[in-house]
C-alpha cells in the first residue's frame, strides 16, 4: 500500500483524513505531538509521536516509511488565541511547516497536500469568496496559513514540491460511525460548544456579537462536513498522483448560516433547548465568510454530500453522545 504521512493525524480533521485514506487503500502514518491531538484518535495506521520543530525526528520518520506524499494538518487554529499570542502561531504554524517542507524535499517526497483556511481572505463585506479573492487576513492564524502557502510556492519553484492547497470554511460534523470526532481542549467551535451546553456539560453558549451587518445581527459562516472535507483531500492527493499541477481550492458549500440559524437547527435536530447568552464581538472575527467557488467540484469532481446543517449537527450529536476520547 502507498504510505501517506499525515501531520496532525491525531486531531479532528486529521483523524478523519486517516480513515478516508485507509478506506481509499492508503496507509496513513500519523505524525503528531499530541499537544492538541488524541492518541485514541489514531486508529487507521501507524503512529509516530514528534514535533514539527524536530528536524531529526522528521528525517527519521521519512526514512522509515518513505511516504509518497505529505498531508499537512498540524497547526494551532484558535482565532482568539492568535490575537493574544501571535508569536506562538508564527513559530508553530510557519516555522514548523517550513521544517516539514525542508524534510520532505530532502527525502524526495514531492507531493504535498496542505490544510489552509478561508481566514487568509480576511474581511470582504458582501463578497462571496473564490480562490482569486485578495488575501488580507485579520489575525495571526490566517496570516500564518497564508505564509505557509507562500513557502509551498517558493519550494515548488526551487525544488519541485508540487502541492494542493485547500482553504477551508467552517468544518463541522463527525464520522457517521462515531469512530472519531471533534474534541478540542478547550473547545471553541460553535457546534460542539452548543451541544455541550445543550447536554449541561458547560454553561450557556455565548453568542459573540449581535450587532453585525447581517439579517439577525450574528456573523455568518459557510459550514462543510468533515467527511466531505477529507474526501476532497483524497481527491487532491489523486490529482497530484496523476501529475497535475499545483492548485488552490476553496472547500465550502456556498451557503452561509448565522449563529442564530445554527442554534435553531440544533434545537430542531436534538429536540432540546439551546441555553445561550449574548456577549461582545471577538477581535479578529469577520462578518461573513462564504465560498463562491465551484473549482473543487469542477476540477476534482468533489461533491459535498453530507454538508447540510441538519446532517452535520446530527453526526456531531451522535459523536457527542457516544465517543469522546480520554484525557
Amino acid at each position: 500500500m502507498t504510505t501517506i504521512l499525515v501531520t496532525g493525524g491525531a486531531g479532528y480533521i486529521g483523524s478523519h483524513a486517516c480513515k478516508a485514506l485507509k478506506v481509499a487503500g492508503y496507509t496513513p502514518v500519523t505524525f503528531d505531538n499530541l499537544v492538541t491531538g488524541w492518541r485514541d484518535a489514531v486508529k487507521f495506521g501507524p503512529f509516530e509521536q514528534g514535533d514539527l520543530s524536530d528536524r531529526a525526528r522528521l528525517d527519521e520518520v521519512f526514512a522509515k516509511y518513505k511516504p509518497a506524499a505529505v498531508m499537512h494538518f498540524a497547526a494551532l487554529s484558535q482565532v482568539g488565541e492568535a490575537m493574544s499570542e501571535p508569536g506562538r502561531y508564527w513559530r508553530n504554524n510557519v516555522a514548523g511547516s517550513l521544517t516539514l517542507a525542508e524534510a520532505a524535499v530532502a527525502a524526495g517526497c514531492l507531493n504535498f497536500v496542505f490544510s489552509s483556511t478561508c481566514a487568509t481572505y480576511g474581511e470582504h463585506d458582501n463578497v462571496v469568496l473564490d480562490e482569486s479573492t485578495p488575501q488580507i487576513p485579520l489575525n495571526a492564524y490566517g496570516a500564518s496559513k497564508r505564509a505557509v502557502e507562500n513557502i509551498l510556492r517558493d519550494f515548488e519553484a526551487a525544488h519541485g514540491l508540487r502541492h494542493v492547497i485547500f482553504r477551508y470554511f467552517n468544518v463541522a460534523g463527525a464520522d457517521p460511525e462515531a469512530e472519531v470526532g471533534e474534541h478540542h481542549r478547550p473547545e471553541t467551535h460553535l457546534i460542539p460548544v452548543m451541544l455541550e451546553a445543550i447536554d449541561g456539560k458547560r454553561p450557556a453558549l455565548t453568542i459573540h456579537g449581535t450587532d453585525y451587518a447581517t439579517p439577525d445581527g450574528t456573523c455568518i459562516r459557510d459550514y462543510v462536513h468533515v467527511c466531505d472535507l477529507v474526501d476532497a483531500h483524497v481527491l487532491g492527493l489523486n490529482w497530484l498522483e496523476r501529475g497535475k499541477g499545483s492548485q488552490v481550492f476553496n472547500l465550502g458549500t456556498g451557503k452561509g448560516f448565522s449563529v442564530r440559524e445554527v442554534i435553531d437547527a440544533s434545537r430542531s435536530v436534538t429536540n432540546r433547548e439551546v441555553p445561550f447568552s449574548e456577549g461582545p464581538r471577538r477581535a479578529g472575527d469577520a462578518t461573513k465568510l462564504v465560498s463562491g467557488s465551484t473549482l473543487a467540484e469542477a476540477d476534482l469532481g468533489w461533491e459535498p454530500k453530507r454538508s447540510t446543517m441538519p446532517q452535520m449537527i446530527a453526526d456531531a450529536w451522535r459523536w457527542h453522545q457516544t465517543g469522546h476520547y480520554d484525557g
